[in-house]
């Protein structure tokens, strides 16, 4: 006979499957906002970067959901220890993939301004690269979330000093359009804006990475990550709606 006890845990099981699911699938969702709001930006596909835009209200609203799971676990379980930390890592994880998603759409909304005008060449393909090496940091470390591989979750660690070099190369390369033709200098801006903000996706996902340490380890890396970022351009802030 199966007690109340074992009841009582295969239904927590399930709830933290279900939640991890939830992960997953907005952990999705995010992978195909990154690349979509690139792709949008690299053929000035108007209609995709609208539907990346329409997307994130998909994203936000999973985010309120994994939330309120989790708490309501917490509430109901108590959980200590192990389980404690998968729920933390969870709220962590998905505030960050909101954040990167928040980036995609952002994108994808300096998208329809920049048809507008002449494009620099060779910059939307370079952004369409470094977009595609956060995507694949994020679904390694969607992957080292699931498999409990702390040693794939410090590998995209440190791969960050690579999204960081790609960002330097483009600030550098941005500069050198605008002084070149005072013509470049708008859509270069706004180029500036895209490439930083692709760079803090890979920052967010970095963190992310750190988080799956975390839950398999019961610890933070204690050294500190590389970071590449030599450029001191403060006009990239957040963006809202």
């Amino acid at each position: 006979m199966i007690s109340d006890e074992q009841h009582i845990v295969s239904a927590y099981d399930r709830e933290l499957e279900s939640i991890q699911a939830l992960v997953m699938k907005m952990g999705g969702l995010v992978e195909a906002a990154i690349l979509d709001g690139a792709r949008a930006l690299e053929t000035r596909d108007l209609e995709l970067a609208d539907k990346v835009r329409r997307g994130d209200r998909t994203i936000d609203e999973l985010e309120e959901r994994i939330n309120e799971e989790c708490a309501r676990t917490i509430a109901l379980r108590a959980p200590v220890s192990a389980d404690l930390r998968v729920l933390l890592t969870v709220f962590r994880l998905s505030g960050s993939l909101e954040r990167v998603g928040d980036y995609a759409k952002n994108m994808a909304k300096r998208t329809s301004v920049l048809a507008e005008m002449r494009p620099i060449q060779g910059a939307d393909a370079a952004t369409r690269r470094m977009a595609r090496e956060v995507q694949l940091m994020l679904k390694d470390t969607l992957d080292a979330y699931i498999r409990r591989d702390a040693q794939l979750a410090e590998d995209v660690r440190q791969r960050d000093h690579d999204i960081d070099q790609m960002y330097n190369a483009l600030f550098r390369e941005f500069l050198t359009f605008m002084m070149e033709d005072p013509r470049n200098i708008t859509a270069c801006m706004h180029l500036l804006f895209i490439a930083k903000n692709v760079e803090r996706m890979g920052d967010l996902v970095t963190n992310m990475a750190e988080q799956v340490i975390y839950l398999v380890t019961g610890t933070m890396p204690e050294d500190t990550r590389p970071k590449g970022d030599e450029t001191s351009f403060m006009g990239a802030e957040d963006e809202d709606d």
